[in-house]
């Protein structure tokens, strides 16, 4: 193997070291929220992208990448979600195409009793993370990810 093979192999490995961190996570938020709240990862997410907008809307394809879905699979989404009575569409006034989603007070209220299950799902599983040798310094980098330069 050359220093170039090396160097794919070092970031696979990364890739594959991230990707066991994020199906820990992902697991154990899935079992939490199926359990407390009815809501999937990919809903919650959904709920909460949502409750961060200013005005509390977005527009489709802005949801669509939010929760990394193909556009398809968000219209189904939002479909099951607006069945629920969580979420509602609104055209939009500037663009008759354009069609915003937005939370209803069903929607703001499932997130906000959601949100305290998540937060400790989140902590819980990345506590298991931090023991896990592999997993650790990943677990040690995610405060800097977000922090002010």
């Amino acid at each position: 193997m050359g220093i170039k093979d090396d160097a794919v192999e070092v970031r696979a490995q990364g890739w594959r070291t991230l990707a066991a961190l994020h199906g820990l996570i992902e697991g154990e938020l899935e079992r939490s929220l199926q359990a407390e709240s009815k809501l999937s990862v990919v809903e919650y997410t959904v709920l909460d992208a949502l409750s961060r907008q200013d005005g509390w809307h977005m527009r489709m394809q802005q949801l669509a990448r939010a929760t990394a879905l193909s556009p398809s699979a968000t219209t189904r989404l939002v479909n099951r979600l607006e069945d629920r009575g969580l979420l509602t569409r609104i055209l939009c006034d500037d663009d008759r195409r354009g069609i915003y989603t937005e939370l209803t007070s069903s929607g703001i209220s499932l997130l906000t009793e959601a949100r305290p299950v998540h937060d400790a799902t989140l902590e819980r599983a990345l506590d298991q993370a931090q023991a896990v040798p592999e997993l650790a310094p990943l677990v040690d980098a995610l405060p800097r990810l977000h922090a002010p330069a």
